[in-house]
């Protein structure tokens, strides 16, 4: 049996079921649900590694991610989001973003399992609809932006947030670039796909380099945001090409397991 409750204006919902023993029909209505409000979690879900792989694989294909080093070689699609309290720099994506826009195809969902957290209230991560913020864009706006491209690379302003992490490692990834529409459909809704943390420049150098201010501060609008409570054993999912997040400020442990999906 599935329970869904809405968040406040659809940005995103809380989804209550055992997702050990789900079975096709509900798997359909979570599919639904992530389609509809973007962002869904669950709480205690006692999933080991192989039991969320293979939930994750229910998704599509699961995506590679160089930049953080994986669980072990048994598991190496599930990367490690780590905050140690001795970290001094800024947590792992500290400012709004889309997953890895910077490459060719970006994975459309991203899935974060909490194994380990301080108390409830801290360490959040944020929210925000680009369904809403499509919505509430002006018309002439929508105009501006109907057929543009904006550049992303994987160097952006949020790539300060992964030292720490590219130290563990012993050496940095090469840059790289991307380029993608600004307005997109899913299903029957347009969204803004447009990532922050990631932009370099509009593809069309006429554009007004106002707007890129203008366009930032529409996206993230207190109105668009839902701030996410982490528990332990707690599951995120959302689509990333509807989605902004980020991680808020703060001290201490966390650990966190992530799968993305193409």
């Amino acid at each position: 049996m599935l329970k869904i409750i809405p968040n406040k204006k659809n940005i995103g919902a809380e989804l209550i079921c055992d997702l050990n023993k789900i079975n096709n029909s509900t798997l359909k209505k979570i599919k639904s649900a992530l389609s509809k409000y973007g962002m869904i979690y669950f709480r205690n879900q006692k999933l080991n590694s192989d039991n969320y792989l293979k939930f994750a694989k229910k998704f599509g294909k699961l995506a590679n991610y160089p930049r953080l080093k994986g669980l072990n070689k048994k598991y190496p699609q599930i990367t490690v989001v780590q905050r140690k309290s001795t970290d001094k720099g800024p947590s792992f994506g500290e400012q709004f973003h889309t997953d890895s826009i910077y490459t060719k195809k970006p994975p459309r969902f991203t899935m974060l399992l909490s194994k380990l957290v301080p108390k409830k209230g801290q360490a959040n991560t944020d929210f925000c609809s680009q369904y809403l913020a499509y919505e509430k864009l002006p018309a002439n706006f929508k105009r501006k932006f109907k057929n543009e491209k904006c550049v992303f690379s994987s160097e952006g302003p949020i790539s300060v947030t992964r030292l720490e992490r590219e130290k563990e490692k012993g050496k940095k990834a090469k840059e790289l670039i991307s380029k993608h529409n600004l307005i997109r459909k899913i299903n029957s809704k347009y969204t803004l796909y447009c990532s922050p943390g990631h932009f370099i420049r509009f593809n069309n150098s006429k554009i007004d380099k106002k707007l890129k201010t203008y366009l930032f501060k529409h996206q993230v609008k207190k109105s668009f945001q839902y701030s996410l409570e982490w528990e332990k054993n707690q599951l995120a999912i959302w689509d990333n090409r509807s989605m902004l997040h980020q991680a808020t400020a703060f001290k201490g442990d966390r650990i966190m397991h992530r799968i993305t999906v193409q």
